[in-house]
């Protein structure tokens, strides 16, 4: 169990940078890039598989475990896939991606990391 604790939580670190660095990359000409799409979904699946791992094995009363941050980062991360999701879709079409829609996806992922450090 170690190990896939310390699996998902490389990937989740991972999702984070490719999140935070593609945004702060194109932070003059905004935009959401591919590495940013993909950091959204692996933040998702891998934030899902640590909490799922963390409840398996806290017990039965889900000792340690603070859900209301981790309610309120899911939710955060939610608005970041929607804008990233909406963000690929205009790059696809070869559409302008919003100033807001960029800023958002790497904003909230600032955001997350925040809460995620100092609550």
């Amino acid at each position: 169990m170690d190990f896939l604790y310390a699996l998902f939580l490389f990937l989740h670190f991972v999702g984070a940078a490719a999140l935070l660095g593609g945004w702060l990359a194109n932070f003059r000409t905004p935009t959401v890039g591919y590495w940013q799409h993909l950091g959204a979904w692996l933040q998702l699946i891998s934030g899902l598989m640590l909490v799922g791992l963390a409840e398996m094995t806290a017990g039965d009363d889900g000792a340690g475990l603070n859900h209301m941050k981790i309610g309120i980062k899911l939710v955060i991360l939610i608005a970041i896939l929607v804008a990233a999701i909406i963000g690929r879709r205009k790059v696809k079409r070869g559409e302008e991606v919003s100033t807001g829609i960029a800023h958002a996806v790497g904003g909230l992922t600032l955001i997350n990391v925040a809460i995620a450090v100092f609550w």
